[in-house]
C-alpha cells in the first residue's frame, strides 16, 4: 500500500491516496487502530506509552454495540470510517483507540503526528517557525504613559510569563538546520501540531467513486460518522494538572483571564493567541481595544445626559405645555378617526420634561463629538492591529493561506495563469463565475425584501389595531383612570407589535442562516478568509435591515407624513398614517435604543452563560459523581459544549450591531455608549468563562486582521454622521426651536422682543376648524363636542386664511434650516474625519521599521547560514581535489 509522508504537494498526496485506495468496495484490507486500555491519568495528554502526544481526538459509536435494526447503514459507516483511518495510517499519522469509561458504545481516537510529519506539512502549510531568538520586539500600547497606572491592571508576569520572541521564516525541510530546533517535542507547539494536524484530516479521502470524492473530517462529523473531533485542553480549569511537564495554560487563563476577580485586569492576549490561535486572539484584541475607547465616549455621553437633566427645569417650551393656564388650555386633534377623543396638550408634560433632557444643545455637541470619536477609534484600531500583525507575526499572512478542501475538491476546469502563464485548475470558467455571483446576490436581495416586507407588516399592524385597542379598552376600563392611565392604546399596540416582530425576527434569523451558509457554500470562495468575508457581508445586511429598521422608521418615518385633521395620509387607502406619541418621536426613539440594547445585551448574557452550563450539565448527567477525577482528558472534553464554526461570527456580529446601535442613533440617546460600555466588559469575561470552562478547545486559527468587520465598520461610521445629523434636523424639534429664538424680529414668528423661547408651544401648533372633518370622522362621538377649533403638530395657516391648511413660510424656512444643518454639520464632521484619516497613518512608523529591520535580519540570517553551508561544501570539495592532486603528483609516471 502507497505511503504519502513524503509527499511535499496537496496534489500528489491526492494522488497517492486515490490510487491506494480507489473505492471502498475495491478495498478489503484497512489499517485500523488498535485500541488501548486507559492508563489511569486522568490529565494525560499522551498515548498509553507516554511518549507520544495527543494532537486531536475523534469519537465514533461503536456500531457493533448500538441497539437498532439498520445494519446496512452501519456497515457504510463502519466501512467509510475504516477507510479514512486506513488513509490517515498512510499518511503517516499514529492512532490509538480507547473505549470510554462511562458509556462502552463509545471510541476515543488518538492522533498523534510524528515528526517527520509535522515537518512535511509545515512546509506545505508555509508555516513561519523560530530561527533564532529576537531582541528587538518591545511590547507597545497606547497607554505606555500612564504605566505607573496601567501597573496595577497588568497580569502578573510572575505568573504569566512573557512568551520569548523569535525571527521566524517559513519552515523548509531542507534547511532544517537554520531553524532553533533545541528540543524536537517542542519545537512546534500544541497549537501548531493541532492545526498541522487538522489540516491533514480535512484533506484526506474515504471514498472515491464515479470520480466524486469525499473526504474531511467535516463531511464524517456532519453525517453522523464520528461524533466529534477536536483538540484537547492540557489541564482542567479549575486546579492545575498533576503532570509537572504540563503548562496549565488553560488553568493560567481561567485564574487571570475569565475568573470574576480578574474583570479590572488586562486581558493575557499573547496567552491566548497562543493556546486558542490569532483569530481568537484577534477578536479579544479588537474587543477590548473597542471596550477601552467606548470608555472616553461614555464619560463624554454622561456629561451630556447630566446637561440636559440639570437644565430641564429651564426648558421654556415644556414649562409651556405643563403651564395649566397655556398647555392646559390648548386642546389636540383626536389621532385617529372614530373613537379617538379631543385631548389636553399638558397631559403630555411628563414627557415633555424627559424630553429636555435627551433634546437638548448637549445632545448636538455629542452628536459631532462622536462623529469625531468612530474615526479616531477605527483608526487607532488599525495601528494597533498592525502592531499585532508584527508581534504575532502575521504579517505577510494573506500569502501562506491555503484554499479550502471543498475548493479543491471542485477544480475540474483547467486554465491558463495571466501571470505565471502555466495551467492551473480552477473549480469553474468566468461565466460560471459569472452566474453564481448573479444567482448569490438575487438570492440574497430576495431576503432582505422579505425582511422589508415584514416591517410593512407589522406598520400595517400597528395602524390597524391601534383603533381596536382605543375602542376595546375604552369598553373594559368604563372610563377608570387606572387602566387608562397604565394601559393605553399606544402602549397595547407598541408591546404587541414589538412581540409579534421579535417572533418574526428570530424565526427568519434561524431560517436565513442556514439560507447564508448555503448560498456562500454555492459561491465556493478559495480560502477560509474569502468563505468568511462573504458569510458576513450576507449575514449583516439582513441583520442590518432586522435589527434597526425600527429604529428607521421612528426616527425618518413616523409621524413625518401624515397630513393635517382634515386631510389625512392613509396606508392602502384604509389605514390613517402613525402620529408621533404625545412625547414626541424622539422620546420614542430614546426608549425603542433603551429598550433594545437593554434587553438584547441582558438576554444575549444570560443565554452565553446559561445555555452552555445546562447542556453541559445535561451531557454529564449519565456519569457517575465525582467521576471527573478518574476519567480521562480527551472523554472529559467530549461532555464540553462545540465551539461551531460560526461561534467567533456571532461573537462579532453581536458586538458590530452594538457599534451600530452606538453610532448610528447615539443623537437620541447620550448614555448608549455607556450602556454598551458596561456590557463589554462583562461581554469579554463571559465569552472567557464561555472558552475556558464550556466549550471544547477550538482548532487554533491563524488570523491577520478582523476581516470584513473592519470595511462594514468604516461603513457604519460614514453613515452615522448622516443619520445623526437628519435625527437632529427631522426628528428632534430643535432647528424649529432655533428658528423660532434667532428670529424674535420677524413678524410672523410672534411678538416676542427678545432671544426667548416664549411662545413656542403656539407658534409650533396649527389650528383646525373641527367642523372641517371628514365624514369618517364626524362618525365618531366626539365629533360633534363643545370645541370648536384643536391644534395638532404643523406649521400650516389656519382655517379662514387664503392658503387655509397649506404650510406657512414659517414651515419652509424650518426646513431650509434643517437641510442647511444637514449640509454644514456633515462638511465639517466628514472633513474631520477624512483630515484624522490622512494624519494618522494605519501603520506607525515605529511598526513599520521593527518591520523592515526584522525582515532585513531575516533574510540577512538566511544568507548567512546559506553561505556557511556554501563554505564548508566548497572546502570539503577543495580539500578532496588537493588530495587527489597530491595523490596523482606522488603517484610514479608510467613509460
Amino acid at each position: 500500500m502507497a505511503c504519502c509522508t513524503d509527499a511535499l504537494s496537496l496534489e500528489n498526496l491526492e494522488q497517492t491516496i486515490v490510487s491506494g485506495f480507489g473505492s471502498l468496495e475495491s478495498q478489503q484490507d484497512f489499517r485500523t487502530p488498535e485500541f488501548e486500555e486507559f492508563n489511569g491519568k486522568p490529565d494525560s495528554l499522551y498515548f498509553n506509552d507516554g511518549q507520544r502526544r495527543i494532537d486531536f481526538v475523534l469519537v465514533y459509536e461503536d456500531e457493533s454495540r448500538k441497539e437498532t435494526n439498520k445494519k446496512g447503514s452501519n456497515e457504510k459507516q463502519r466501512r467509510k470510517r475504516q477507510a479514512y483511518e486506513s488513509n490517515l495510517i498512510c499518511d503517516g499519522l499514529q492512532l490509538e483507540a480507547t473505549r470510554s469509561l462511562v458509556d462502552d458504545k463509545l471510541v476515543f481516537v488518538k492522533v498523534h503526528a510524528p515528526w517527520e510529519v509535522l515537518c512535511t506539512y509545515a512546509e506545505i502549510m508555509h508555516i513561519k517557525l523560530p530561527l533564532k531568538p529576537n531582541d528587538l520586539k518591545t511590547r507597545s500600547s497606547a497607554f505606555d504613559n500612564f504605566n505607573w497606572f496601567t501597573k496595577l491592571l497588568q497580569v502578573d508576569e510572575s505568573i504569566i510569563k512573557p512568551e520569548q520572541e523569535f525571527f521566524t521564516a517559513p519552515f523548509e525541510k531542507n534547511r532544517m538546520n537554520d531553524f532553533y530546533i533545541q528540543d524536537r517535542d517542542t519545537f512546534f507547539n500544541p497549537a501548531t501540531r493541532s492545526r498541522i494536524v487538522y489540516f491533514i484530516l480535512s484533506r484526506i479521502m474515504y471514498q472515491v467513486r464515479d470520480n466524486v470524492k469525499k473526504f474531511g473530517i467535516n463531511k464524517l462529523v456532519s453525517s453522523g460518522i464520528y461524533k466529534a473531533a477536536f483538540p484537547l485542553h492540557d489541564c482542567n480549569f479549575s486546579s492545575p494538572s498533576e503532570d509537572l511537564s504540563c503548562p496549565n495554560e488553560r488553568y493560567l487563563l481561567y485564574r487571570e483571564w475569565a475568573h470574576p476577580r480578574s474583570i479590572y485586569k488586562k486581558q493575557p492576549l499573547d496567552l491566548i493567541r497562543k493556546y486558542y490561535g490569532e483569530k481568537i486572539g484577534i477578536y479579544f484584541a479588537w474587543l477590548g481595544y473597542y471596550t477601552q475607547m467606548l470608555l472616553l465616549a461614555a464619560i463624554v455621553g454622561v456629561a451630556c445626559f447630566l446637561y440636559g437633566y440639570f437644565t430641564q427645569n429651564n426648558c421654556t417650551w415644556s414649562k409651556e405645555v405643563c403651564d395649566p393656564d397655556i398647555g392646559g388650555q390648548i386642546i389636540m386633534c383626536p389621532q385617529c378617526d372614530k373613537e379617538c377623543p379631543f385631548w389636553s396638550l399638558n397631559v403630555t408634560c411628563e414627557s415633555s420634561k424627559k424630553l429636555c433632557i435627551f433634546d437638548s444643545f448637549g445632545t448636538l455637541v455629542f452628536a459631532v463629538f462622536m462623529g469625531v470619536w468612530v474615526t479616531l477609534f477605527l483608526e487607532f484600531w488599525k495601528r494597533r492591529q498592525a502592531e499585532l500583525e508584527y508581534e504575532w507575526d502575521t504579517v505577510e499572512l494573506q500569502q501562506e493561506e491555503q484554499a479550502r478542501p471543498e475548493y479543491e475538491a471542485r477544480c475540474t476546469h483547467v486554465v491558463i495563469n495571466e501571470i505565471t502563464q502555466e495551467e492551473e485548475r480552477v473549480p469553474f470558467t468566468t461565466w460560471g463565475k459569472c452566474i453564481r455571483v448573479t444567482l448569490c446576490a438575487s438570492a440574497v436581495f430576495f431576503w432582505i425584501l422579505l425582511i422589508i416586507a415584514s416591517v410593512i407588516g407589522i406598520i400595517v399592524y400597528r395602524l390597524s389595531v391601534f383603533v381596536i385597542f382605543s375602542v376595546n379598552l375604552r369598553k373594559i376600563s368604563n372610563g377608570t383612570d387606572p387602566i387608562q392611565k397604565y394601559v393605553t392604546p399606544q402602549m397595547a399596540t407598541s408591546i404587541t407589535a414589538s412581540l409579534i416582530s421579535f417572533i418574526i425576527i428570530m424565526i427568519l434569523n434561524t431560517i436565513y442562516e442556514k439560507v447564508a451558509i448555503m448560498i456562500t457554500n454555492f459561491e465556493l470562495p478559495r480560502t477560509q478568509t474569502d468563505y468568511e468575508n462573504s458569510l458576513t457581508m450576507k449575514m449583516f445586511l439582513f441583520q442590518f435591515v432586522n435589527y434597526y429598521s425600527s429604529c428607521f422608521y421612528i426616527a425618518f418615518f413616523k409621524g413625518k407624513f401624515v397630513g393635517y385633521p382634515g386631510d389625512p395620509v392613509y396606508w392602502l387607502g384604509k389605514y390613517r398614517n402613525e402620529e408621533c406619541d404625545p412625547g414626541g418621536c424622539l422620546f420614542e426613539l430614546t426608549t425603542q435604543l433603551i429598550i433594545i440594547m437593554g434587553g438584547k445585551a441582558i438576554w444575549n448574557n444570560i443565554q452565553e452563560v446559561l445555555l452552555p452550563w445546562v447542556m453541559n450539565v445535561f451531557g454529564r448527567c449519565h456519569t457517575v459523581s465525582g467521576a471527573e477525577k478518574i476519567i480521562p482528558r480527551w472523554e472529559q472534553d467530549y461532555h464540553l459544549q462545540p465551539m461551531g464554526k460560526l461561534g467567533l461570527f456571532y461573537e462579532y456580529l453581536e458586538m458590530i450591531i452594538q457599534f451600530g446601535f452606538v453610532t448610528l442613533f447615539v443623537a437620541s440617546f447620550p448614555l448608549a455608549p455607556l450602556l454598551a460600555l458596561v456590557n463589554n466588559i462583562l461581554e469579554i469575561r463571559v465569552d472567557a468563562w464561555k472558552l475556558t470552562t464550556q466549550y471544547r478547545r477550538m482548532v487554533p486559527e491563524k488570523a491577520q486582521d478582523i476581516g470584513a468587520w473592519q470595511p462594514i465598520m468604516q461603513g457604519i461610521a460614514i453613515l452615522a454622521v448622516v443619520t445623526n445629523a437628519m435625527i437632529i434636523a427631522f426628528t428632534s424639534d430643535m432647528i424649529p426651536r432655533l428658528v423660532y429664538y434667532w428670529s424674535f424680529s420677524i413678524p410672523p414668528y410672534g411678538d416676542h422682543r427678545d432671544y426667548t423661547m416664549e411662545g413656542y408651544i403656539n407658534i409650533s401648533l396649527s389650528i383646525f376648524n373641527t367642523a372641517d372633518f371628514k365624514s369618517r370622522v364626524k362618525e365618531s362621538p366626539y365629533a360633534g363636542s363643545k370645541y370648536d377649533t384643536c391644534r395638532y403638530r404643523d406649521f400650516r395657516y389656519p382655517p379662514g386664511h387664503q392658503q387655509e391648511y397649506k404650510h406657512n413660510i414659517y414651515y419652509w424656512h424650518v426646513i431650509a434650516a434643517k437641510l442647511a444643518f444637514i449640509i454644514v454639520m456633515e462638511h465639517i464632521i466628514y472633513s474631520v474625519k477624512f483630515f484624522i484619516s490622512y494624519a494618522i497613518p494605519d501603520v506607525s512608523k515605529s511598526t513599520k521599521s521593527k518591520i523592515k529591520r526584522e525582515k532585513y535580519l531575516t533574510q540577512k540570517l538566511l544568507h548567512e547560514n546559506h553561505l556557511k553551508d556554501m563554505t564548508k561544501n566548497i572546502g570539503v570539495i577543495a580539500e578532496k581535489m588537493i588530495g587527489a592532486a597530491v595523490e596523482n603528483s606522488l603517484r610514479p609516471k608510467s613509460d
